[in-house]
């Protein structure tokens, strides 16, 4: 691509790069494609997939660090290996299905393209149902492949730990989530695209590991949710009070962490108020 160049310093008249139209919020003709249909089944799978590996490798450590059992505490993946489990599916995910639905395997990550206009409502109401339902049926698998370890170790259930307040979880779920969102708007931003070109890096790795990073902090205070139905999941397969006691939180700190990525991106960074007021001043001089 090439640029224009205007002015002795190097002001450019023209960019090289193209910003999707924005979507419309209701588009009902989506229900009778079946790419729509394809799109929802692969948002599906690869949630199944993803809750599948990561809930089953914090069963494993918990069993492989129960000092009832196994007396060398250091065994097992720990927090780092948990933490990569997640981060590395959600890079291997991602990769899989972003040319079919655009990777998303997280209601918190649609919800906010909803609000920047990326996906209609209709697809993003039907990917969280598609990403609830591949969630629980992940963790179920679980259940059934660990039947003598899954309750006893906590089911890779969701919860506020002792000594953190309220207030503090629901600020750790809304800034990891607004630190994977806004990873989310950059690595997929046409933008940078076109100005990085060159530089060989996919998508889905600065994402994965946005989810690796933000786990490795907020494990120790409500085990990283993030991902409302990664927590719906496992509350569900579970069932037990404990499970769902602060369930809300995982709803509205990730909800509100998505919001606030997608405005910053959007208004803040990308200048669409700017955008807005420019446009609309152009017109009322019509």
């Amino acid at each position: 691509m090439t640029k224009d160049v205007a002015g002795e310093k190097g002001s450019f008249s023209g960019k090289d790069y193209h910003d999707p139209p924005p979507e419309p919020l209701f588009d009902a003709t989506e229900l009778g494609r079946w790419s729509f249909y394809r799109a929802l089944i692969a948002e599906f799978i690869a949630t199944l997939l993803f809750l599948y590996v990561t809930v089953m490798t914090v069963i494993g450590y918990k069993n492989q660090t129960d000092p009832t059992l196994h007396p060398d505490q250091c065994a097992g993946v720990g927090v780092l290996g948990i933490a990569w489990a997640f981060g590395g599916m959600i890079f291997i995910l991602v990769y899989c299905t972003a040319g079919i639905s655009g990777g998303h395997i997280n209601p918190a990550v649609t919800f906010g393209l909803f609000l920047a206009r990326k996906v209609t409502l209709v697809r993003a109401v039907m990917y969280m149902v598609a990403q609830c339902l591949g969630a629980i049926c992940g963790v179920a698998l679980v259940k059934s492949f660990q039947s003598s370890y899954y309750t006893r170790y906590g089911g890779g259930a969701n919860g506020l730990s002792h000594g953190y307040s309220i207030g503090t979880g629901v600020a750790a779920e809304i800034i990891g989530t607004f630190v994977l969102v806004y990873t989310v708007f950059s690595a997929t931003d046409p933008k940078r695209s076109a100005r990085d070109s060159h530089v060989p890096v996919l998508a889905p790795l600065p994402i994965g590991f946005a989810v690796f990073i933000v786990h490795l902090a907020t494990i120790p205070i409500t085990g990283t949710g993030i991902n409302p139905a990664r927590s719906l999941g496992a509350a569900i397969i579970y069932n037990k009070d404990q499970a769902w006691d602060h369930h809300w939180i995982f709803w509205v700190g990730p909800f509100a962490g998505a919001a606030l990525a997608a405005f910053y991106h959007q208004f803040v960074l990308r200048a669409g108020a700017v955008k807005a007021l420019g446009s609309f001043r152009s017109q009322s001089h019509v």
